[in-house]
C-alpha cells in the first residue's frame, strides 16, 4: 500500500467537512440546480500562472438523482481548490458517444481528466490516449477493477462486486431464498458486477437470483417489467443496482397486492428511497457516497497537479458500500435534501 489508512482516513474526513462547508457556502441546497453539465470555475492557478484545468467525462444520464449529487461534489471540489472543471455526460448510456467525449476533452489538453469507466474494451482507447498525452487521469464510481492497466493514477469508488455480495448477504439473513435483481444498465460493467456478487452470496446460503432487465430512464416501462416478472416468477425479493429501478418497482408491488411480502432493498439514495428505508418499506439502501466520488478526484488532481503528490496512487480509495436502514435514515434525509447524499 502507498498509503496507510490513517491517513487515508484523514484524507476522506478532511476532504468531506472541506466539502460540506463550500457547499453550503454556494447554496446548494437543490439538488436540481446542478444536475446540468457544464463549467464550473475558481481563480487560483499553477506556479506558472496558468489556471488549472480539469476536465470529468461520466457515463451519467443528465438528471438522475444519483449524479447529480456526483456533480455537486465536483462543484464543491472546484470551488474548495479554485480550479476550473469542465463536466461532461452523453444524454444517454452510450459508450461511443462517451468516448468521443473523451477524445474531445483530451484534443483541449487539460490538466488533469476524471473518467468513469463502466465499459473498460469501450473506453480504454480513449483512456489510453489520455495518459499517453502525459494528461493524469483519476477514475471514478466503475473502473475499480480496470483502472490499474490503463495507467490511471487512483480510482475514487466501492469495490462492487463486494458490494453486491454484502447485499446479497444481508437479504440472505432476512429469510431471502429467491430474488430478482434489476438491472437497468445490462453490460454497465459496475452493475452487472452488483449483480454477479448478489447472486454468488445467496447461492452461497442456498438462495437464488436472476438478472431482470429494466430500464433506468422509462419508470413505466420498469413497473411493467417488474409487474410480469412477479407474475411469472415469484420472487421472494427483489434487489435493485440503481435507485432509480427501485420505485417503479414498488410501484408494481403494490400494485400485485404484495406489500410487505417481498423484502425490498436498492444501491444508492434518494428522497423517495430514504423515505421508503424510514417506512421499513425498504429494508436497507447502499451508500457509496457519491458526492466523495465527484469530490475527491478533484481534490486529488488539483494537489497532482500542483505538488505532484498523490495519496493512494495506483490504488482504490473506497466510497462505499455503507448500508442505510430504519434505523438511522432520519439522519440522512437533510443532507440528502441538500444534494449530498
Amino acid at each position: 500500500m502507498s498509503i496507510s489508512r490513517i491517513v487515508l482516513r484523514q484524507l476522506i474526513v478532511g476532504a468531506t467537512a472541506t466539502a460540506l462547508t463550500v457547499a453550503a457556502l454556494a447554496g446548494c441546497s437543490s439538488a436540481k440546480s446542478a444536475a446540468e453539465s457544464g463549467t464550473v470555475t475558481g481563480s487560483a492557478a499553477t506556479g506558472s500562472g496558468k489556471t488549472i484545468r480539469i476536465a470529468v467525462i461520466t457515463h451519467a444520464q443528465a438528471g438522475v438523482e444519483f449524479w447529480t449529487v456526483v456533480k455537486n461534489g465536483v462543484d464543491a471540489a472546484a470551488k474548495a481548490e479554485n480550479v476550473e472543471v469542465n463536466y461532461q455526460s452523453p444524454p444517454t448510456f452510450d459508450m461511443v458517444a462517451m468516448s468521443r467525449l473523451i477524445n474531445a476533452a483530451v484534443a483541449t489538453k487539460p490538466d488533469g481528466l476524471v473518467v468513469s469507466i463502466p465499459d473498460a474494451k469501450a473506453l480504454g482507447p480513449a483512456i489510453k490516449k489520455a495518459v499517453a498525452a502525459g494528461i493524469p487521469v483519476v477514475s471514478m464510481n466503475s473502473g475499480a477493477d480496470v483502472f490499474q492497466s490503463f495507467g490511471i493514477l487512483a480510482h475514487v469508488g466501492q469495490p462492487e462486486y463486494q458490494a453486491g455480495y454484502d447485499s446479497g448477504l444481508k437479504m440472505a439473513q432476512a429469510g431471502v431464498r429467491s430474488a430478482l435483481c434489476l438491472n437497468g444498465e445490462v453490460g454497465n460493467t459496475a452493475l452487472d458486477q452488483r449483480c454477479k456478487g448478489f447472486s454468488d452470496a445467496l447461492a452461497k446460503s442456498g438462495g437464488k437470483s436472476q438478472v431482470l432487465a429494466v430500464s433506468v430512464t422509462d419508470p413505466t416501462s420498469t413497473q411493467q417489467t417488474v409487474a410480469a416478472a412477479l407474475a411469472s416468477k415469484k420472487p421472494d425479493a427483489l434487489f435493485s443496482v440503481t435507485a432509480s429501478t427501485i420505485i417503479p418497482a414498488i410501484a408494481a408491488v403494490k400494485d400485485a397486492g404484495m406489500t410487505g411480502k417481498l423484502k425490498l432493498a436498492t444501491f444508492d439514495l434518494g428522497a423517495d428511497v430514504l423515505t421508503d428505508v424510514k417506512n421499513g418499506e425498504i429494508l436497507f439502501a447502499v451508500d457509496q457516497q457519491e458526492f466523495l466520488q465527484g469530490y475527491l478526484p478533484i481534490v486529488l488532481l488539483a494537489n497532482y497537479i500542483r505538488y505532484g503528490v498523490m495519496p493512494a496512487q495506483g490504488q482504490v480509495i473506497p466510497t462505499g458500500p455503507n448500508f442505510v436502514t430504519k434505523s438511522d435514515a432520519a439522519q440522512v434525509v437533510e443532507l440528502s435534501q441538500q444534494g449530498l447524499r
